[in-house]
């Protein structure tokens, strides 16, 4: 029994968390006074459950007193649980009564954690199972510590894993002064330059050589002297000596305090895509200037045929003039789809779309004065959305309406709705002959030599909002008109 003790502490449902955060002490008892006065002497600090059925010791508890029955009949299961518990320490503590054998009391330290002779003074009893689930508590902090370490360990391990097999050079260099020296680089940068790790711990720099671009190389310096991140298109050098185009991202990794302790490289080979770039940027020349100048001959010269040859020619010559005047419009085509995307940023500054709507109506009506115009927009919304060329697609979609239109009096209507915050639609309806199937199927199948849409106007309607994120469909009927339907993010 506990000396000085008197009341009985039931204690609470077992396998529930205490509300005050309280460890549980399970009384794996008989019951009894012996029972009772344990209960009251530990209710004070621990919530107490009772128990006498074997099961009970798989519940969730801190600390188990047992008396001696108890222990004999579940002396195993004590056994199994503490294997299973560890590495967290799960007291067993045997209550023995005066005139226990030695030798039962040395049987049963093979089992327990702790052996309490009764009777016992309060203070003594609450001290030694203090100490134990103090003991608890310890390793219950170190069993959690060690999990969330071998947690970071596997995802250190992963990301590295991720670094060493991504598929795009990756290096870390630390910050130096003047130089800024390797020291990790995964093996697509290996493959992607020839250099290896006899390279680290040297600056990145040896990638650069004559034609690399002062004004590139001086923009990489600036954001690293600057700790900012830094995108750009560099010309460098592999280790046999070839040149390559390098999208290099550099980036600062900061500490909790908000120094730098690294910087992480990104490098990927865009030599094609320059190559790409510079090819149309010659076609584009040569569809802007060259062809336009040579059309703008032959059309002078079909002119001086038309007066010399007579009415009887008028037929070829008038085949060559339509022609030439195709080739023309298909160059401004291309000239304005060019103009409209070639900014590297697909976002742009925000324009008011209900004022612009407005005033492409205004222009339009003066322009094709026999044509009906109707526009529909939500009230009071000023409707602003930076997407770079949505006004001239726009522009295209309206113009495209009027002029496929055999109508005399045709009719467009602009409709705008905001249907969730960040996102505008814009739909735009003609009564025209409807758009022939193959022009609008090669938005999904893309171009071929066999399929090639005329109208140049929906590739640009198509790629403005596509590159912007949106979402661009046609849906379009023979004689049943056309809808445009541009859905486009407010902000890029």
């Amino acid at each position: 029994m506990v000396s000085g003790s008197e009341g009985i502490d039931a204690g609470t449902s077992r396998g529930t968390e205490d509300p005050e955060g309280r460890s549980v002490v399970l009384l794996f008892m008989r019951p009894g006074r012996d029972r009772e006065l344990l209960a009251e002497a530990l209710s004070g600090r621990y919530r107490i459950e009772t128990a006498t059925d074997v099961a009970a010791l798989e519940s969730t508890f801190d600390c188990c007193l047992l008396d001696a029955d108890g222990f004999g009949r579940a002396a195993e299961v004590v056994e199994s649980r503490r294997e299973r518990s560890d590495p967290v320490f799960l007291p067993f503590v045997l209550l023995i009564p005066e005139g226990t054998s030695d030798s039962a009391v040395e049987n049963a330290w093979e089992r327990v954690d702790d052996v309490i002779d009764l009777p016992v003074k309060r203070a003594e009893l609450a001290a030694r199972i203090e100490n134990l689930i103090g003991r608890r508590e310890t390793s219950l902090r170190l069993a959690e510590r060690e999990r969330r370490l071998e947690e970071a360990v596997e995802e250190l391990t992963l990301k590295e894993r991720a670094m060493d097999e991504a598929p795009v050079g990756i290096t870390l260099a630390e910050p130096g002064s003047g130089d800024n020296p390797m020291i990790y680089a995964n093996a697509e940068f290996e493959e992607l330059t020839g250099y290896g790790p006899e390279m680290l711990g040297e600056d990145c720099r040896f990638l650069q050589g004559e034609e690399t671009d002062e004004e590139t190389r001086t923009a990489i310096r600036e954001a690293i002297d600057a700790e900012e991140p830094v995108s750009v298109d560099v010309l460098n050098y592999r280790a046999n000596g070839r040149k390559f185009w390098n999208r290099l991202t550099v980036a600062p990794i900061r500490d909790g305090s908000g120094t730098v302790t690294n910087y992480v490289g990104f490098q990927a080979d865009i030599t094609d895509r320059k190559i790409r770039e510079r090819r149309l940027e010659v076609m584009n020349r040569v569809l802007n200037h060259n062809l336009r100048n040579k059309m703008n001959l032959i059309d002078g010269y079909t002119e001086l045929l038309r007066e010399e040859l007579g009415d009887e020619h008028r037929k070829p010559i008038e085949v060559i003039e339509e022609t030439t005047d195709d080739l023309m419009r298909i160059a401004e085509a291309v000239r304005k789809i060019d103009h409209t995307l070639s900014s590297s940023d697909p976002g742009g500054a925000p324009i008011a779309l209900r004022d612009r709507l407005s005033e492409l109506l205004s222009t339009y009506e003066g322009r094709y004065p026999n044509a009906t115009f109707a526009l529909s927009v939500p009230e009071d919304d000023p409707l602003e959305v930076a997407v770079v060329g949505l006004s001239t697609a726009i522009e295209e979609g309206i113009e495209n309406a009027i002029k496929h239109n055999d109508d005399p009096n045709p009719s467009v209507e602009i409709r705008v709705e905001r249907p969730d915050p960040g996102w505008i639609v814009i739909e735009i309806e003609d009564d025209g002959p409807g758009i022939p199937d193959h022009e609008t199927r090669v938005l999904r199948s893309g171009e071929t030599s066999l399929k090639h849409a005329d109208r140049l106007g929906i590739w640009l309607m198509y790629w403005v909002v596509n590159r912007a994120g949106g979402d661009f469909s046609v849906s379009t009927g023979e004689g049943e008109g056309t809808t445009l339907r541009l859905s486009v993010p407010t902000e890029s």
